[in-house]
């Protein structure tokens, strides 16, 4: 029987929802230095747990999936900052509020029949990517919910990505009309440009434009370092830029060996129940066993 696993974004999700939620009060905030009252904050958080479990039913309804997982990042840096400090330098933290409310939301996934997995060492896209990749690799469908790009390049047969806030896949005619390339080409053409999002630097005077005219012309990185046809100041800027772009490589590549402490049928979609059903224990995947 085949499977169709749903991977959730889970921070993803939440926090688009969250700024939803805290928008209408946005004015009031900034008159109170920068605070909401308790009533309000609770307000926000109900709301915004309410809205990600009925996008979480209204996902699980629409896709049909045979199994699900929601993937929560850590709250502690993951390894990427520990190989460069400046990675996502500048982006603002999650409220404490919220990241206090994460335990009640995964609860509330658990009552719709969707379990949650975390990791200490790992961002949830290594986790997703590892998934993803494996099921793929057994000829099983896989559906990530997300509007990180980062997923782009695991397009393939069978791994696909969803925008649940647009309701649209983000498929290879998306990369063709956003970068002007393929999806397998991302990494390279991420690794020029840069990755402002992430606070990742890239080839100084390469953009998007010209990155992509090099791609198609020589079809990967590792071609357009070795041409012999390059003008002198793209060749110089390449040379410069080595150890950057190796870091850059490394920084924008997700993990996809990480070992996983569970089997297929752990995260098989069960009926939601009508009682509340506490998940103290998140899944451990950084155990010795390897079965998914």
């Amino acid at each position: 029987m085949s499977a169709h696993l749903i991977l959730i974004d889970a921070l993803n999700l939440i926090r688009r929802v969250y700024a939803v939620q805290e928008r209408p009060f946005m004015k009031i905030k900034q008159q109170h230095c920068d605070k909401l009252s308790a009533n309000t904050q609770e307000q926000v958080l109900f709301n915004t747990q309410k809205n990600c479990v009925n996008a979480v039913i209204k996902i699980i309804k629409q896709l049909e999936p045979t199994h699900a997982l929601a993937v929560f990042d850590s709250q502690q840096p993951c390894w990427r900052y520990q190989i460069f400090a400046g990675y996502k330098k500048g982006r603002k933290k999650m409220p404490e509020h919220l990241a206090q409310k994460l335990t009640a939301i995964q609860d509330a996934f658990m009552e719709q029949g969707v379990d949650s997995l975390t990791s200490v060492e790992d961002e949830a896209d290594d986790l997703i990517a590892t998934l993803a990749v494996k099921m793929a690799l057994h000829g099983q469908k896989v559906t990530i919910i997300s509007t990180d790009k980062g997923f782009l390049p695991l397009l393939s047969p069978n791994i696909h990505l969803y925008d649940y806030f647009n309701r649209r896949y983000l498929d290879e005619e998306y990369v063709q009309q956003k970068f002007a390339i393929k999806s397998s080409q991302l990494i390279d053409f991420w690794t020029l440009t840069g990755d402002n999002t992430n606070k990742i630097a890239g080839v100084s005077g390469i953009g998007q434009v010209n990155a992509a005219k090099l791609i198609n012309q020589y079809g990967s990185l590792k071609a357009i370092v070795n041409a012999t046809d390059l003008k002198e100041s793209l060749k110089e800027k390449l040379l410069q830029s080595d150890e950057q772009m190796a870091l850059a490589r490394k920084l924008l590549t997700l993990k996809k060996d990480i070992p996983l402490g569970f089997n297929l049928k752990d995260i098989r979609l069960t009926t939601p129940s009508s009682s509340p059903r506490i998940n103290v224990d998140i899944i451990a995947i950084n155990s010795d066993s390897n079965s998914l």
